[in-house]
């Protein structure tokens, strides 16, 4: 077979990647490793920034976001039970939009199969082969047969595990890396949100995140040390520790309920440099890992696919390849950002093992200077809502 953009990686990432380059005439054909069910099987993140909603509007893909998706001003902070909300729209005039990940990727199935996009799920031994000439190809089975895919371009966009990254040579790339020591122990239940809006909640018993998908579908987390596994934790024990590290007045209003899924998401930071080698260009958890404090994981991937995107179209509609050049730079300039902020909403919300009494107060400070400073405020504001692309 033969395409333009060959994209390894049937998520969110390189769905969208391949939605916004047949709409722009290009062509491509997706392999994913995993069922289509599978895929959608996944439960992750729910904020969509603004740069995100209006790609995804873009691409065609957002008709059900707009009806189903339920727009966010704005979030809360609690401290040891003192708590206060950032108005996103005040401070910086935008914002975010609750909207499951899982969703998104519906969506994005339908809207490819709309447009009859070529996409093999459950492709096996993909291997990357000549990345580093101008003939690069894909080898992979499918089925009960092995195929080769010559293109022009190959998009990594399969995550931390993929195979994508693994095929640029390690004395080539250079990765950055911090392991925090605790993990988010996370369970999604039918049951009304216990606030219309996040809560970030920091206390001295850890850190707790009030979340949802939907009037009726709760999200919620508790930090847990690494050693923690998903078996020590009852549906009760949960709730109660849960309701525990609430301001008050919120815990007493809390609605509980069976879990209809719990797990364990380790925290990490993670970036490797550079996003491109040859032919080669990484997208998503491909290149970069955030803690999902801040909720960027989904939009950082969406970023990646805006600046690719435009670099690949330049290149078929001009022959110009500046864009492609540049795409490393440019994606890996907003990563950082983005990292910074990730880091900084985890620092300063979590219990470190590690921490002293110096430490608290400097946590304690960061969350005073939000509540008093005008300032402060627009800056996180700017970055939860999303940079500029």
């Amino acid at each position: 077979m033969r395409t333009q953009v060959a994209i390894i990686g049937g998520g969110p990432s390189g769905l969208l990647l391949s939605q916004l380059l047949n709409r722009a005439g290009i062509a491509t054909v997706v392999l994913e490793r995993r069922s289509r069910d599978y895929v959608l099987s996944r439960i992750r993140a729910g904020i969509l920034e603004t740069g995100t909603v209006d790609l995804l509007r873009e691409a065609g893909a957002g008709a059900r976001m707009d009806v189903e998706g339920i727009p966010h001003d704005g979030c809360l902070l609690a401290d040891n039970g003192e708590m206060f909300r950032i108005d996103f729209a005040a401070a910086c005039g935008r914002k975010v939009m609750v909207y499951g990940q899982t969703e998104v990727t519906q969506d994005l199935y339908d809207a490819q199969d709309a447009i009859g996009a070529t996409i093999f799920n459950e492709a096996s031994d993909v291997a990357l082969h000549d990345v580093d000439s101008d003939t690069p190809h894909v080898t992979f089975r499918h089925g009960s047969k092995d195929h080769r895919l010559d293109c022009d371009v190959i998009a990594g966009c399969d995550g931390f595990h993929g195979v994508s990254r693994q095929s640029i040579p390690a004395a080539l790339r250079q990765e950055f890396e911090r392991i925090y020591p605790f993990g988010w122990l996370g369970i999604l239940s039918r049951t009304p949100p216990v606030s219309d809006e996040l809560i970030y909640a920091r206390s001295d018993r850890g850190f707790a995140l009030a979340s949802l998908r939907n009037p009726m579908l709760s999200r919620y987390y508790v930090q847990v040390p690494l050693t923690d596994r998903v078996e020590d934790w009852s549906d009760e024990a949960f709730w109660d520790e849960f309701r525990a590290r609430l301001p008050a007045e919120v815990a007493a209003r809390l609605v509980t309920g069976p879990s209809i899924e719990k797990s364990i998401a380790p925290l990490r930071s993670f970036v490797s440099e550079p996003m491109r080698w040859g032919r080669l260009f990484l997208c998503g958890d491909a290149a970069h890992i955030v803690p999902p404090t801040g909720a960027k994981g989904l939009n950082l991937a969406v970023s990646d696919v805006h600046y690719l995107c435009e670099a690949l179209i330049q290149r078929y509609r001009t022959g110009s390849e500046a864009g492609l050049d540049g795409y490393s730079a440019r994606a890996l300039a907003r990563v950082w950002q983005a990292m910074r902020f990730s880091w900084s909403m985890t620092t300063m919300m979590h219990s470190f093992p590690e921490h002293g009494g110096f430490d608290r107060r400097m946590q304690q400070t960061e969350l005073a200077l939000l509540q008093r400073s005008e300032a402060a405020r627009r800056l996180m504001a700017e970055n939860y809502t999303g940079l500029p692309f």
